[in-house]
């Protein structure tokens, strides 16, 4: 992997094809298109593949733009969603992951996605504090993210796409509950602009 310095940009409609770089290969990310925390089960399975593309692809359209990519030399080869969290159905209805109170203004990191040849890299945690230091610039007094505790524990590549627990940790991200063995909920307090950190880059 070579050394040079990773760039993070707002996907917006005019990086479209940057992030279909990304998500356009073998895998989950083909199916999903990171839809999977925006709508109900039953929609999620209707729209996997084609539909939720189209679907994904009117959201960047609609604007806010619903995450960050990563380049390296040019290249795309990262992803992070972050919204408000209302704009995760999933979340706010999950028995697991729904709020624990009533934060305001509290923004949620649900999906981490780096291509092969990047990963361990530090590509995720680089998107991670973006995507706290973006929530802060839009508004956002607390970021959560909802990731695995795989401490001890075998992992499957699959099952990270939320990030770990300890890589929160190391970000800032406190535990503010837990109705799941391997599923904290995370959240960053932020107390200035652009919280601890670096922050999201711009066209």
């Amino acid at each position: 992997m070579g050394e040079a310095e990773l760039e993070i940009h707002p996907l917006t409609p005019d990086r479209w094809d940057d992030l279909v770089t990304v998500f356009d290969r073998p895998g989950d990310p083909k199916g999903c298109w990171c839809m999977f925390y925006r709508v109900r089960s039953r929609d999620f399975e209707r729209l996997w593949g084609k539909g939720a593309r189209a679907a994904f692809r009117e959201v960047v359209a609609d604007g806010p733009p619903p995450g960050l990519l990563a380049y390296r030399d040019g290249t795309p080869v990262g992803w992070c969603a972050v919204a408000p969290r209302e704009a995760y159905s999933r979340v706010l209805n999950s028995r697991v992951l729904r709020p624990v109170d009533d934060a305001p203004a509290c923004w949620a990191i649900v999906c981490f996605y780096v291509v092969r040849g990047e990963r361990g890299g530090g590509v995720a945690a680089a998107l991670l504090e973006a995507a706290v230091a973006f929530a802060a610039d839009h508004g956002a007094a607390a970021v959560e993210g909802y990731p695995k505790d795989i401490a001890g524990a075998k992992r499957h590549a699959n099952e990270m796409f939320v990030g770990s627990m300890a890589m929160f940790a190391e970000a800032g991200f406190e535990e503010a509950g837990r109705r799941s063995p391997q599923r904290p909920i995370m959240r960053r307090q932020l107390s200035r602009r652009g919280g601890r950190g670096g922050r999201a880059g711009s066209r």
